[in-house]
C-alpha cells in the first residue's frame, strides 16, 4: 500500500533538499552567491530584459533583484544597456564572462552527479530518468 501524499511529501522534500544541498556544494566559484547565479541562468537563458522581468520570473521584490544585478554588473557578468522605446529602464543581458561561469558552475555540478551515478544499478537509472519527468511535472508552474 503506498503511503498517503502527507508521508510521501514529507519523504520527498527531505530527499530533495539533501539532493539540492549536495548539489549546491559543488561550487566552482564561492564569490559569487546562489541568488546571483539563479539571476543570471534566468538571464542566460531567457535573453536581455528589466530588471523586474528578471525579478518576477525569480520571486523575489524588485529592490532585491537590483542589489543582485548591480553585483553581477560589477563583477562583469551581465552589461546594462538603454531600452530603446523608454530611456529610462535598463535591459539586462549576460556577458560573455557570465555565460563562462554559468557553463563552469554547470559542468562542475554534472560531473559531480555523473561521478555519483555510476554507482547506481542499471534498473535505479532507470527509475532516475522517469523520476525527471515527474520532477520536472513537480516543479513547473
Amino acid at each position: 500500500m503506498p503511503p498517503d501524499h502527507a508521508e510521501l511529501a514529507s519523504a520527498l522534500r527531505l530527499s530533495l533538499l539533501r539532493a539540492a544541498r549536495r548539489l549546491r556544494s559543488q561550487r566552482v566559484n564561492t564569490a559569487v552567491t546562489l541568488s546571483q547565479l539563479s539571476a543570471l541562468s534566468t538571464v542566460g537563458k531567457c535573453g536581455p530584459m528589466s530588471a523586474g522581468e528578471i525579478a518576477a520570473i525569480e520571486r523575489v521584490q524588485p529592490p532585491s533583484m537590483t542589489k543582485i544585478l548591480a553585483s553581477l554588473e560589477s563583477a562583469g557578468w551581465v552589461e546594462r544597456s538603454s531600452q530603446p522605446e523608454d530611456r529610462r529602464q535598463s535591459i539586462i543581458a549576460i556577458t560573455q564572462a557570465g555565460r563562462e561561469l554559468l557553463a563552469e558552475e554547470t559542468r562542475a555540478r554534472d560531473q559531480w552527479l555523473a561521478k555519483r551515478l555510476v554507482e547506481f544499478s542499471a534498473e535505479d537509472l532507470r527509475k532516475l530518468g522517469e523520476a525527471v519527468e515527474v520532477l520536472d511535472r513537480l516543479g513547473s508552474e
